[in-house]
């Protein structure tokens, strides 16, 4: 399974201003000539999943 497929796995337990970001994010990214299979969106899944365990926001 892709970072993408997992993240699009994780979606519905993510609030809707963090998808947003990291769509806003992976989209800028590969818009500027990077890959689906980067390490940049392996972080993207990586924060995604950080969030879903810990469940908030830092500000």
């Amino acid at each position: 399974m892709t970072p993408l497929q997992e993240i699009t796995n994780i979606s519905d337990k993510l609030p809707l201003s963090v998808l947003k970001d990291i769509n806003q994010r992976i989209g800028d990214w590969l818009a500027s000539g990077g890959n689906e299979d980067d390490p940049y969106i392996e972080q993207q899944l990586r924060f995604a999943r950080r969030f879903v365990s810990e469940g908030k926001l830092d500000k």
